[in-house]
């Protein structure tokens, strides 16, 4: 299992390119769900499932799926600022999922299922904590997104990574997230 300490958003020069990259870590329930939404988007170099914010080192799926690891589904995404700022992430964020239902999205119920934005850097706080105040009018309930810095992440197995490209006709993929991915289309993600 691949272990990335991120400790800070800037990340090194991509080979001979130059880019700078950032990575971002939210949680907003299946990490199928989130990774389908951000491979999406123009300036992501790359997206990776797994875990953090728990107290298991090393997890598994199957130890995760107990919700006694206090680990959350959470995405690494790894992007070029110059291309898609950490604000413009944070607004595509808070409109593919419901961050109002703690430790749940949709049928999918558990701690490993919460709301979170685990940031790499003190900009990333700042800018998640004004992002919840922007984003407060959209929902009817209070958002109870954690904001936290980033613990270890751990990669998910590799059959979680690409999930939704590799399998876009399974029963969950067909039912949950197509019709997420048409959602965000319609507002303009």
């Amino acid at each position: 299992m691949l272990l990335f300490p991120f400790m800070n958003a800037a990340d090194e020069a991509s080979g001979s390119t130059g880019v700078k990259y950032e990575h971002a870590t939210f949680g907003g329930g299946c990490f199928w769900c989130v990774e389908a939404v951000f491979e999406r988007v123009e300036g992501v170099k790359s997206v990776v499932s797994g875990y953090a914010g728990g107290k298991t080192p090393n997890p598994t799926y199957r130890e995760v799926c107990t919700g006694e690891t206090g680990h959350a589904e959470v995405v690494d995404i790894q992007f070029d600022p110059a291309k898609v700022g950490f604000d413009k992430l944070l607004e595509l964020f808070w409109d593919a999922h419901d961050p109002t239902t703690p430790n749940r999205q949709g049928a999918d119920r558990g701690t490993q299922y919460r709301s979170v934005v685990f940031y790499h850097n003190e900009e990333q706080k700042k800018l998640a904590q004004e992002s919840v105040k922007a984003a407060a009018s959209k929902f009817r309930a209070p958002i109870v997104t954690e904001i936290a810095p980033l613990p270890t992440f751990y990669a998910a197995e590799d059959y979680h990574q690409d999930y939704f490209q590799k399998n876009p006709n399974a029963p969950y993929c067909a039912v949950v997230i197509q019709p997420k991915l048409k959602k965000l289309d319609k507002l303009g993600h």
